[in-house]
């Protein structure tokens, strides 16, 4: 495709804007224009965060309403707040695991039913995507490498101008030397194990 926007999604603490700058580093590798944008961020963890990459001959870093080609949800409660980014064309990658906000966690809400909400969702975008980033997470070696889950499923599934190889160089020379390992193969575990 000459021209991809990415929506990316999800709360503090999981690593959004670090896989957002690594899918930019991605497409500088491929010799590909990419323009990133944080839209909004809370510093804290468990504040909504939520980005943008604009691949290929584009020249803003915005996805508007209806623009995403792809919806990367770090939570599939903010995934589905995303969904006015979405057409009939996106395709959604989302972790199935919510991670729930301090309010919940205190009894003062309760966790919405996302499971209607993203049946609902996978009939109006191309494709949606639901996979166990956590369990995978944990099973590359700790929960911080979500994001880097998120960026194999990413690889597998996105249609992107640039391949799997640039994302696992650019997560070669863009993390610390003792977390390389554990991040390739959380890249391995997402690119790999993805499922309906």
């Amino acid at each position: 495709m000459d021209k991809t926007r990415i929506y990316i999604i999800g709360v503090g603490g999981q690593g959004t804007l670090m896989a957002t700058a690594l899918i930019g580093q991605a497409a500088l590798l491929a010799d590909s224009n990419a323009n990133l944008s944080e839209i909004h961020g809370m510093a804290q963890r468990g504040g909504i965060v939520e980005s943008a990459v604009t691949l290929g001959n584009l020249k803003s870093p915005m996805v508007s309403e209806g623009e995403a080609d792809i919806l990367l949800g770090f939570e599939p409660c903010e995934t589905i707040r995303a969904a006015k980014r979405c057409s009939s064309k996106t395709v959604v990658i989302t972790n199935s695991v919510p991670l729930q906000p301090f309010t919940v966690s205190t009894g003062k809400e309760e966790y919405p039913d996302i499971g209607p909400s993203l049946e609902k969702m996978e009939k109006r975008v191309k494709k949606l995507m639901k996979l166990d980033a956590n369990a995978r997470a944990r099973e590359a070696g700790s929960i911080v490498s979500l994001n880097i889950v998120m960026l194999g499923a990413l690889a597998r599934y996105g249609d992107l101008p640039f391949t799997a190889d640039h994302l696992r160089k650019a997560i070669k020379e863009n993390t610390k030397a003792k977390f390389q390992d554990m991040n390739l193969k959380a890249f391995e575990l997402g690119y790999g194990l993805a499922e309906k």
